[in-house]
């Protein structure tokens, strides 16, 4: 099995200390089976790969969903935005298992169609600090699950308590995906593919950052189970 989990230069540089690291470890992956790439990195093909996490970072380049970029705080990365965007038609043409986070969540929404609210501050009416001041693994708002049926709600039931280090988020849901959790202002927390695609699941929080707790844990678990059976099947293809 191998996972490719895209993230900044930044994290790709923290090697096995990165959370992402850290946490497929902790749901059951192994170190030879987890590679950090970049925009930057030559002749990453998804399907090489049994699974596809995209991870936080840099916001998504507004000219993607066809809006002008309104604010100094609108931060972008073009050449990431287009790397997983790559990345992430190759993993559906393959049918592979597909985790977003953060970031992650909301660049899967603009490719299927998706907008995003540039500035939550300046453009959403929100009641909740969505960028958090206190620590990386301090849960500071809960989210409520809306789809029972759904593969978030092998994870948890009713409210899960997470954390929150974002300042953008879904504004228009993309063809393509439902809504599967929501925070208490009303906020897009979670989707996942409205078909019968076998695993896309792209949460607004970090997971990576609390995976000691339960319910992040069983996520986590469940993506790293579901990349073990693409390999598993591929190698009875081969």
């Amino acid at each position: 099995m191998r996972i490719a989990v895209s993230v900044t230069e930044k994290e790709k540089a923290k090697g096995e200390d990165s959370p992402y690291f850290k946490a497929l470890l902790t749901a059951g992956a192994r170190p030879e089976e987890i590679e950090l790439v970049t925009a930057g990195a030559p002749d990453i093909q998804a399907e090489d790969y049994d699974g596809i996490l995209l991870g936080g970072g840099e916001d998504v380049d507004p000219a993607l969903y066809e809006e002008e970029m309104k604010y100094d705080s609108v931060k972008v990365n073009r050449k990431r935005d287009d790397f997983e965007f790559k990345l992430l038609d190759r993993a559906r043409e393959s049918q592979l298992p597909v985790f977003g986070i953060c970031r992650g969540t909301q660049l899967i929404n603009v490719k299927f169609g998706g907008t995003l609210y540039q500035d939550l501050e300046k453009d959403a009416e929100v009641d909740i600090d969505h960028k958090q001041t206190g620590g990386r693994a301090d849960a500071t708002h809960t989210v409520t699950l809306t789809e029972p049926e759904s593969l978030l709600a092998e994870s948890f039931q009713g409210h899960c308590s997470v954390n929150s280090f974002h300042h953008q988020a879904i504004k228009r849901v993309g063809r393509g995906l439902k809504v599967t959790a929501y925070s208490e202002d009303g906020l897009v927390e979670a989707v996942e593919a409205a078909d019968d695609y076998p695993y896309l699941v792209a949460v607004q929080w970090h997971p990576e950052e609390i995976a000691d707790q339960p319910e992040q844990k069983k996520m986590l678990q469940q993506f790293v189970k579901r990349c073990r059976k693409t390999a598993k099947q591929r190698q009875k293809n081969t």
